[in-house]
């Protein structure tokens, strides 16, 4: 590790506390509690769904046009912080919404949320540049560790506040609510700064031209044939496609999964901060482990516990179990991620990274709706909450099995012996 990659994953303890703080917890409690008091459950749940759905249509579009534009000009660094600043913008602004505005804080949250994953996009690109492919699974699992931690640190401040509001100087639960986005905002950007002040773009800065933006159109149909050249790489994204649609769902349906099983509120955040919290340390071995085996390998052996998890939740009684379903996410969830990020960064062109990280978060968006489908249509089968993660299966399974198609290569294969 040098100054180099610390900075780097730093930034992740910044933008991870808006995706568990913001997206996870409070922007769903405040849209039904809040913006949209009084009206149909089922109506809000249209409105959040809907937003999420345009957040990610957009990053769908966007990502590989931003990595190409990016690469065009040598401009990464500058485009995280574009992003950044602009979704930690929006994120404080969400603390000014009065209540009963909800499509003002719908604007605001697709906002916040484009800047986020679109930031990504660029940070995602920098792992190169902060360490050779030796170090790719460790400084990448240092980055998702850190996040765990950052974030699970600032949520349990806002719990907290929202808990007991006088304890911290506020009149009420909605001067906490203006206080939650605002930090979370100035958390972010804090956060940020080590990467852009620290961190280096190795790579020569090309000449840019007025057409870039047509010319970066026009890149994607040269990245599809590019992958074609790349056989591994595409390879890893097909099983990335499957495996990591499993990943976000688990994620996005856990408190939906807590709440039909008749878990309380409160019992659903501290499942959500024990994932975290177990998530930091683990995910810091888990990058010692993939430095040590390779990623291919430590990838298994995260799939190996989502399939046992999946089959588990048909056995699910009591809260205590929830608590050790969450122990056993959070001990490998941020280890897929992390492995998952250093395999491709290996498996790339070093001088097409925003690009093809470009690529590598679209498909991360577009795996994002293959879970939920599936989970939706096997609502229709059986109405049982134990069953909703049986229809993953096939996603982690597959993966897997995808994944034994593709090599590491020599420069990561060698710490299996090192």
């Amino acid at each position: 590790m040098n100054r180099h990659s610390i900075s780097w994953a730093l930034y992740d303890c910044g933008s991870s506390a808006f995706a568990l703080s913001v997206l996870a917890v409070l922007f769903p409690l405040a849209l039904g509690g809040h913006w949209s008091a009084g009206d149909d459950g089922a109506i809000v749940t249209g409105r959040l769904s809907s937003a999420n759905a345009v957040a990610s249509l957009a990053v769908f579009l966007l990502a590989p046009v931003l990595g190409a534009v990016a690469d065009s000009g040598g401009f990464r660094k500058r485009f995280l912080f574009l992003f950044a600043v602009l979704g930690a913008i929006a994120t404080a602004g969400l603390g000014l919404v009065g209540a009963g505005e909800w499509p003002v804080a719908l604007l605001l949250f697709v906002i916040a949320s484009v800047g986020y994953y679109g930031a990504n996009v660029f940070y995602d690109s920098l792992l190169v540049d902060v360490t050779g492919p030796r170090n790719y699974s460790a400084v990448s699992a240092l980055g998702f560790s850190l996040g765990y931690f950052g974030s699970a640190l600032l949520l349990t401040l806002h719990v907290a506040m929202l808990r007991a509001p006088a304890s911290f100087g506020f009149t009420d639960t909605t001067a906490v609510m203006t206080f939650v986005f605002v930090s979370a905002a100035v958390w972010w950007v804090l956060f940020v700064l080590p990467l852009m002040f620290v961190v280096k773009e190795h790579r020569k800065q090309r000449e840019t031209r007025s057409g870039v933006i047509r010319d970066a159109y026009r890149a994607l149909a040269v990245t599809f044939q590019d992958l074609r050249r790349y056989r591994q790489a595409t390879r890893f994204l097909l099983a990335y496609f499957l495996y990591i649609g499993g990943v976000f769902t688990v994620i996005v349906m856990a408190l939906n999964f807590g709440q039909r099983l008749g878990f309380s509120q409160g019992d659903l955040v501290a499942a959500l901060l024990i994932t975290n919290f177990a998530g930091f340390p683990a995910t810091l071995a888990y990058g010692y482990i993939g430095h040590r085996i390779g990623p291919r390998r430590a990838l298994y052996i995260g799939l190996s516990v989502y399939i046992v998890v999946a089959c588990w939740a048909v056995f699910l009684e009591n809260v205590r179990q929830f608590y050790m379903m969450a122990i056993a996410i959070g001990m490998v969830q941020g280890g897929v991620q992390g492995m998952s990020r250093s395999l491709y960064a290996a498996l790339i062109p070093v001088d097409k990274t925003g690009e093809f990280f470009g690529f590598y978060n679209t498909l991360t968006k577009l795996a994002h709706v293959l879970g939920p489908v599936l989970v939706g249509l096997g609502v229709l089968f059986s109405d049982d909450p134990k069953f909703l993660l049986i229809p993953l299966l096939p996603l982690f399974i597959g993966g897997a099995l995808m994944l034994l198609r593709v090599s590491e290569p020599e420069a990561l294969a060698a710490d299996e012996t090192a």
